[in-house]
């Protein structure tokens, strides 16, 4: 649907994987020598979206930054600078590596962000617990538990703002599958209630520009300087299950970021090119 980014590979290492044969059948090129192969192919890409593992990332951002690409990190490896598209990327539209951190991160870290700048003190405390379908929890997501929560956490202090930050996932295993289901719970010693409601409001509508499921489940319950916001992310459904929030919204925040990216690099070129 991007009108900046065109897409040219699909880069696997299974030759039975079913997103190969379905890049195949829309016209795409693909390679099932991972990496190596989109690489033997110098001019193919501007922009590499890596959804590999973060163990992998860590031996594909040389590679790429070796070949000039510009990778967009969906994996919580955090080679380069954190990005959470309603908060920080106009930051990072020159970096060479960014890392889209953590599903949870994407879904928690912009309301935050949305005490953090109204509250007079800051947040000195930021605690998340991510739910997400276990069915939606690939062999990545499992591998990543670790990187998940130290890469959430982190970026819950980078990018919040808070002063200390801590993440939880849980793989639900429900049946049916639920929903993306994220609490964020913030201490920020005296805020206001009101102009905090209000900067949720506010960052709730800026995350739905780009993640049209996202959406608060009640209003933010507040107690002294305590705040509580739950949130649901649903996915668009176009081939994941709408359950499957967790995986859209890293897709809807990478795509994104790569958009901006690309309008940034087209605009330097003065090509009067459309696409990246």
């Amino acid at each position: 649907r991007s009108k900046t980014i065109h897409v040219t590979m699909l880069a696997g290492i299974d030759p039975q994987s079913e997103g190969l044969r379905r890049a195949r059948e829309a016209g795409l090129r693909t390679t099932t020598d991972g990496i190596d192969g989109l690489l033997a192919e110098p001019d193919i890409a501007d922009l590499v979206f890596d959804a590999t593992s973060a163990r992998t990332h860590l031996q594909h951002a040389p590679k790429l930054e070796a070949a000039g690409k510009i990778a967009i990190d969906l994996t919580p490896a955090a080679v380069g600078p954190y990005v959470i598209p309603a908060v920080n990327m106009g930051n990072q539209l020159r970096a060479k590596n960014v890392n889209m951190v953590s599903c949870g991160a994407q879904a928690t870290v912009p309301i935050v962000h949305a005490v953090n700048r109204v509250a007079p003190e800051g947040v000195d405390y930021a605690e998340i617990v991510a739910t997400i379908a276990s069915l939606s929890a690939g062999p990545g997501t499992r591998q990543n538990i670790d990187e998940f929560t130290q890469t959430t956490a982190r970026g819950l202090e980078l990018v919040g703002g808070a002063r200390k930050g801590k993440a939880i996932i849980i793989l639900n295993p429900a049946d049916p599958p639920i929903m993306m289901r994220d609490t964020v719970y913030c201490r920020a010693p005296g805020m206001d209630p009101q102009k905090v409601s209000h900067s949720i409001s506010e960052m709730v509508e800026s995350i739905q520009e780009y993640v049209p499921g996202y959406r608060l489940r009640t209003e933010p319950i507040f107690d002294g300087d305590r705040v509580t916001v739950f949130i649901n992310v649903e996915g668009a459904g176009d081939y994941l299950p709408a359950y499957a929030g967790n995986l859209d919204i890293m897709t809807h925040a990478a795509v994104r970021v790569g958009e901006e990216i690309a309008r940034t690099l087209l605009a330097e070129r003065g090509t009067g090119a459309r696409h990246v």
